[in-house]
């Protein structure tokens, strides 16, 4: 796809999980609800899964949730639980086949959806084979589901606590059976994932604002290590593995996450925000204007305004209908390209020095071609401020960052950065001042893309597993 089209020149959102146990209740309908709030956590594909009269039913399909599931579809999906998944793919190429859930029945019939990366897939998924264990997909979330389905042993709790202490990265993770759900996170807890309760009935979902639209009560966080265990008789909870430290993926804070959910009990509104503040005071610049990238940029860009005293304003106006188009331009619209996702306003910045706020950069693409826009539309000087440190290093925990390489940051300075973007300055946020933004510290984050410093030992790109697979000719499942 040209990159001209590609909605988001930052890093790739990776996927989101949902599962409630809520007898008498529409539970499809509030999967589908909570999906729609999950939405920007991928946009590939959707899926759901229903389990009733001791037997799983799911659908998925490529595409948003609201292409994937009718009305139709959501009243066939009956049951008195449900999961659903959101996805981009992380892990996999993007193809029906590796849609989600994953469903299999081999000694026990389960569903599963998947938010993370394994580092040890490779190995997992050749022990599996030469166990007979056959697969459909290229995923590795697909390894989870084998190793539950096939466990011998009697209960999916004790099959879990086995299998968490096997795999190997990020995982927050559904999986329904016939009767239950259980939610489990990575002993780090990389990605996030939270509990709920609606009415007396339990829920869980990779962010708080997946319970504001159903109307649902944030509870806590699962914990790292942890297994919570949803029955229609209620809830337990088991530490399945020791967690050693917690590292959340620091940049949930700065970019994945929406700004209405709440990571470790904190608005992502408010932290992003304090960014804001905080870069102003790191960073101050003689300018006339302040305004964000949007949406992305729009908390840090108020905050930095907040304490700067300039005033803000909308320069660059976002259609906010522009989803992941597979329609080439031309040759003659190729250059005005980016003018589908952003437009200029010359009467707000013609004879301005701007400040141009936004919260990441990853190649550069997209911000190169907004500063160029901002300069044909008359801005006199475009001063570029970043709420987040430059990343120089891939993500191998579910994130898709583009390689070493291809990042922009990647061996140049901030001002050799701007050189590169035609920007008249460029500053980035410490990683000290993110962490003061959010009330956390390296040692309870992960921050690999910004330091170089891993968690986990190993590390998998995005590709590696599916390029280290046997040529398999995927079936339908």
């Amino acid at each position: 796809m040209d990159s001209l089209l590609d909605p988001r020149d930052g890093p790739r959102d990776e996927c989101g999980v949902f599962g409630i146990v809520a007898p008498g209740r529409e539970v499809s309908r509030l999967a589908y609800f909570a999906l729609y709030a999950l939405q920007h956590r991928g946009q590939e594909s959707a899926g759901i899964a229903t389990a009733q009269g001791g037997h799983i039913l799911a659908m998925r399909d490529q595409g948003l949730v609201n292409q994937v599931f009718d009305e139709q579809k959501l009243r066939a999906l009956q049951g008195d639980m449900a999961i659903g998944h959101v996805r981009y793919s992380t892990t996999g190429a993007s193809s029906w086949e590796n849609s989600q859930p994953v469903w299999r029945s081999d000694r026990r019939e389960v569903a599963l959806a998947h938010n993370g990366n394994l580092v040890n897939a490779v190995e997992l998924h050749s022990e599996l084979r030469r166990r007979g264990v056959t697969f459909r997909s290229t995923s590795d979330s697909e390894i989870i589901a084998a190793l539950l389905s096939t466990h011998e042993a009697g209960t999916i709790e004790d099959a879990l606590v086995d299998v968490m202490g096997r795999v190997e990265g990020a995982y927050s993770t559904v999986v329904m059976t016939k009767d239950r759900i259980l939610a489990f996170r990575d002993p780090l807890g990389i990605r996030p994932l939270s509990l709920g309760m609606l009415g007396d009935s339990y829920c869980v979902a990779s962010e708080t604002c997946a319970f504001d639209i159903i109307g649902a009560k944030f509870l806590r966080d699962v914990q790292p290590g942890e297994v919570v265990s949803l029955t229609p008789r209620g809830i337990q909870t088991r530490q399945a593995v020791a967690s050693p430290r917690s590292a959340l993926c620091v940049f949930e804070h700065i970019y994945f996450a929406r700004p209405d959910s709440r990571l470790g009990g904190q608005p992502l509104q408010v932290a992003r925000g304090r960014m804001g503040e905080i870069l102003a005071h790191e960073a101050p610049v003689a300018a006339d204007l302040v305004i964000p990238v949007p949406d992305s940029g729009n908390p840090a860009a108020r905050g930095f305004a907040r304490v700067s005293g300039l005033p803000q304003d909308d320069g660059l106006i976002k259609n906010r209908y522009v989803a992941r188009t597979f329609i080439q331009p031309g040759q003659e619209l190729r250059k005005h390209g980016l003018r589908l996702k952003f437009n200029p306003l010359p009467e707000v910045v013609a004879g301005k020095r701007l400040v141009v706020v936004d919260d990441s950069i990853v190649r550069g693409n997209t911000t190169r071609q907004i500063v160029q826009m901002l300069r044909d539309a008359g801005a006199r000087e475009v001063h570029m401020r970043i709420s987040a440190p430059p990343l120089r290093h891939p993500c191998h925990y579910g994130i898709d960052m583009s390689t070493r390489e291809e990042m922009i940051a990647h061996r140049r300075t901030a001002a050799e950065v701007a050189a590169e973007l035609g920007a008249d300055s460029l500053a980035y946020l410490s990683l000290r001042g993110v962490y003061e933004a959010v009330g956390g510290t390296p040692e309870t984050h992960c921050d690999a893309c910004f330091s170089g410093i891993y968690p986990l030992e190993g590390t998998a790109s995005k590709d590696a597993f599916e390029h280290a697979l046997p040529v398999v000719a995927p079936s339908a499942g």
